[in-house]
């Protein structure tokens, strides 16, 4: 096909995975990418694909990603006649849209009519409504807590300026609602620059799923079928396949016609997505209008892979003023495809047998090592390369890993086989746990709803870390520090730190290990094995591996691990295993019975509720710690007394630094 007319260089607002995925359409068009960058991305993947690059600014969002003015400047450097917003930052923002189109450059996105008025999550309930489309009951204004009363207990409460799932929560208990209003409103503030907030009925165990669409400058508006997204964690989507394994064709069809008509209320042009919360299953299955994405969705690759269509493509091509030239009934589906996000964050297992829960906070650092899947059927979006840093001022999204096949089970073996051949090492991420995911018997016969993966979350997390993980790392640890032989190939025996004795019964090497997160753990070596703590002997030795790989020969089984620095990756999960520090135990400890708060993943510290001499309960919040756009409360361990307060609103934390103490009642003062 031929190139799109009207504009041959293109502005990528935006970085990441999304933006050399844009970068990739544009070079196969034959159309000129000029990418944008902050300071933290100077070195990112996308800058190095693009054609040529500007510079924003600083780090933070706010001065660099988010900026109208800058954006507009590196759009006139670039000699661009075209801007595409990809999504998150100024995708869904009618003033960025507006200003593009005002400074006479074509927005690759709709009219920001359009985006103005689906953009306001009440704004839109009303237009659709009007037009025919279920909506979700629910109310706003100033006070929600009564609005909240009259739906009923649970509700949720949901950004009205924002999307993808940032600021909602869930709320089942009336007498926590002035609390989680406020926090929802930090949130909304933070993400989205307004603090308005609607709230909604609940739906228990419903199921979330988005039509995609195609709309014209003449009026026409196409779907693309669905994507099925009820695998979610905290409202975020995690894992989405298309087509739903749970519709029936009637519900299919009736969807089709409603997300139409809610594009078609408000204007639309270009690609979108209107997603619907369904409660039941199969014919006569209720669907109710949530919101419409008025831009590229992260998951459009699933029903680019079952369609055949480039959907960044037909964004360029309608932006240019072209028809589209198929009808409904043109569009055809073939095979199943399933997409998970690999994110940069660490899975943190809390509490006991069924009170057991799972923290999954953010992680940064360098990418030491990468190595992504390929083979039939797969798919990799990707914004990282071996290098770049992840810091904690954007989004963790690194990657997408995308399966197609004839049907659904291939589509999942074929996913989780490429997730156990995905490493990342020097930075945490949740590549196991997905692979787990997948393979949990309601995933696979396709029993979803959205409470799923918070359901099953600590079986998936998986039960620590495993012994040849903490055997590997003390035989590397033991081979580092051996001397270089002498020029003439020969090492002293007495110089290497393996227990060898001349004429005598080998002695035990303690290494004393721990992994983030976990507890030390003493590995003990001796020539040719291994003894975890009081734990049998095992016969054990590293075998020869190219670089970047270790291989492991523990007990007659060979396991073959991906390793740089003290980060070893097996099968999709990573782990670094480190000394155990003994500075870090004191600076922790405080005075007797008082219990350290750490700081649970590196941050800011936007609120601080406690000051020292303050008696506190357990469960009670002392502060939040906000990173990738995500906000943690540190609670109370327990009853008692503040007795040390290190931090203040704005502080920049590394993980496990210390915030705080808390000390305990004693029983005298308790009784």
């Amino acid at each position: 096909m031929t190139r799109p007319t009207g504009f041959d260089t293109v502005l990528v607002a935006n970085r990441g995975e999304i933006a050399v995925r844009i970068i990739r359409t544009l070079r196969r068009l034959g159309l000129t990418s000029v990418a944008v960058y902050s300071d933290a991305d100077a070195d990112a993947r996308h800058v190095a694909e693009a054609d040529s690059a500007v510079r924003l600014g600083p780090a933070p969002a706010a001065e660099s990603y988010l900026d109208v003015a800058r954006l507009l400047a590196a759009a006139e450097r670039g000699g661009a006649q075209a801007v595409h917003p990809g999504y998150g930052f100024l995708a869904e923002n009618a003033a960025f849209a507006r200003a593009v189109t005002d400074a006479g450059l074509v927005f690759v996105g709709p009219p920001a009519e359009a985006i103005e008025v689906m953009g306001d999550k009440i704004r839109a309930k009303d237009a659709v409504g009007a037009a025919g489309v279920p909506v979700v009951p629910g109310g706003h204004g100033a006070d929600l807590a009564s609005a909240a009363a009259e739906l009923g207990m649970p509700v949720l409460l949901k950004p009205s300026a924002g999307g993808g799932g940032k600021g909602m929560r869930l709320v089942r208990d009336a007498a926590l609602l002035p609390e989680e209003i406020a926090a929802a409103r930090r949130a909304a503030l933070a993400a989205f620059g307004d603090d308005t907030l609607l709230v909604e009925r609940w739906i228990d165990r419903p199921r979330h799923i988005e039509i995609q669409i195609l709309a014209d400058d003449t009026g026409r508006v196409l779907h693309l079928g669905e994507r099925e997204c009820s695998l979610q964690r905290r409202h975020q989507k995690i894992v989405e396949e298309a087509p739903s394994p749970l519709l029936d064709e009637e519900t299919r069809a009736a969807m089709g016609r409603a997300a139409a008509r809610a594009a078609a209320a408000c204007g639309y042009r270009g690609a979108g997505t209107v997603e619907f919360i369904v409660a039941g299953h199969g014919v006569g299955a209720e669907h109710y209008f949530m919101e419409m994405n008025t831009r590229l969705q992260v998951e459009h690759p699933v029903t680019e892979l079952i369609t055949g269509l480039d959907l960044v493509e037909w964004q360029l091509r309608i932006a240019a003023g072209e028809e589209l030239p198929f009808r409904q009934d043109e569009i055809t589906f073939a095979g199943h495809a399933v997409e998970a996000r690999i994110c940069a964050e660490s899975a943190r297992v809390t509490g006991v047998d069924g009170a057991r829960r799972v923290d999954f906070l953010p992680s940064s650092g360098p990418v030491l090592l990468l190595r992504e899947p390929a083979g039939e059927g797969i798919r990799v979006d990707s914004g990282i390369a071996e290098g770049t840093e992840i810091g904690a001022h954007y989004d963790p999204l690194l990657a997408k890993v995308v399966a197609h096949g004839p049907d659904r089970p291939t589509a999942l073996r074929r996913l989780r086989a490429a997730l156990a051949g995905t490493t990342v090492l020097g930075v945490d991420t949740n590549t196991g746990f997905l692979r787990a995911l997948l393979g949990h018997p309601r995933v696979v016969s396709g029993e979803l709803d959205t409470g799923l993966v918070d359901a099953c979350a600590a079986e998936l997390a998986g039960g620590g870390v495993p012994d040849e993980v903490y055997v590997a790392a003390a035989l590397l640890r033991q081979r580092e520090l051996a001397p270089a032989p002498r020029a003439d190939g020969w090492t002293d025996p007495f110089a290497v730190p393996s227990g060898w004795r001349l004429g005598g019964q080998p002695a035990e090497v303690p290494h004393r290990l721990r992994a983030v997160g976990g507890e030390p753990v003493t590995v003990w070596l001796r020539d040719g094995a291994a003894r975890i703590g009081e734990g049998p002997w095992v016969p054990a030795r590293l075998l020869p591996a190219r670089e970047g790989s270790a291989r492991l020969d523990y007990g007659g089984r060979v396991v073959a691990f991906t390793h740089a620095g003290r980060w070893l990756g097996l099968a999709g999960s990573a782990w670094q295993v480190v000394e155990h520090d003994p500075v870090l135990s004191r600076a922790t400890a405080g005075p007797p019975g008082a219990e350290a708060l750490t700081a649970p993943m590196p941050g800011t510290v936007t609120v601080v509720k406690a000051a020292v001499g303050d008696e506190v309960v357990a469960g009670q919040s002392l502060l939040v710690v906000e990173a990738m756009k995500m906000e943690h409360p540190v609670l109370a361990p327990h009853d008692g007394t503040v007795t040390a307060c290190e931090v203040s609103v704005g502080d920049t934390v590394a993980m496990d630094q210390p915030l705080a103490r808390v000390t305990p009642h004693t029983a005298e003062e308790t009784s």
